[in-house]
């Protein structure tokens, strides 16, 4: 089995020029060795319908698949209303669905968001916490990456140019890979001894 770890990156908006999409888009320069960081996009998925969950359309089925084929996922969320966003919401639902084929379930997951405010998306990411637990998403609890004044940390490009925000993405990469393979070596050690 590679060491390598494979990290889904989601963002919950899709605005263009969002500051949690340049937030996701740096992170994919910023995973550390042995790690990769692929971008899934939400947009054009239906609201979810549970009458259609049997057969959900063809991007929730891609969703899937991609979720499942991630060893690791990074969710990246503005906030709205004081909590997350519709669409990162109904993405979370989707990929949930049916009751028993939950895409999400035992992925390790890391968070982050960026806000033009005080906050940096906290009271959003606190509520995508609250779902892990239902989801049964394995979270990495530090650092917590609240990127704040958002509008002072990226150019007019959309760049991440605020070193200590950086760093502190930089650190929470790390954190999920080594979090990622703990859990794995876990499993391995589990199924070698028939636990």
């Amino acid at each position: 089995m590679s060491d390598d770890v494979r990290i889904l990156g989601i963002a919950g908006s899709l605005r263009r020029q969002s500051y949690n999409r340049a937030a996701l888009r740096a992170a994919v320069g910023l995973v550390p060795t042995g790690a990769t960081l692929e971008i899934a996009e939400i947009d054009g998925l239906p609201g979810f319908n549970q009458d259609d969950e049997g057969s959900p359309p063809p991007k929730v089925v891609e969703l899937k698949k991609r979720i499942r084929a991630s060893d690791a996922i990074l969710l990246v969320t503005p906030e709205f209303n004081y909590s997350v966003p519709g669409v990162l919401k109904n993405a979370i639902d989707w990929a949930s669905r049916p009751y028993g084929d939950s895409a999400w379930s035992g992925k390790p997951v890391a968070v982050m968001g960026a806000s033009v405010g005080t906050l940096g998306s906290a009271r959003a990411q606190y509520h995508l916490r609250q779902m892990f637990v239902f989801l049964n998403m394995l979270p990495v609890n530090q650092p917590e990456v609240m990127i704040a004044n958002a509008a002072e940390r990226f150019d007019v490009n959309g760049n991440l140019t605020h070193e200590p925000t950086k760093e502190a993405i930089r650190k929470l990469l790390q954190g999920l890979v080594d979090w990622t393979r703990r859990l794995r070596a876990g499993e391995t050690k589990q199924s070698a001894t028939g636990d």
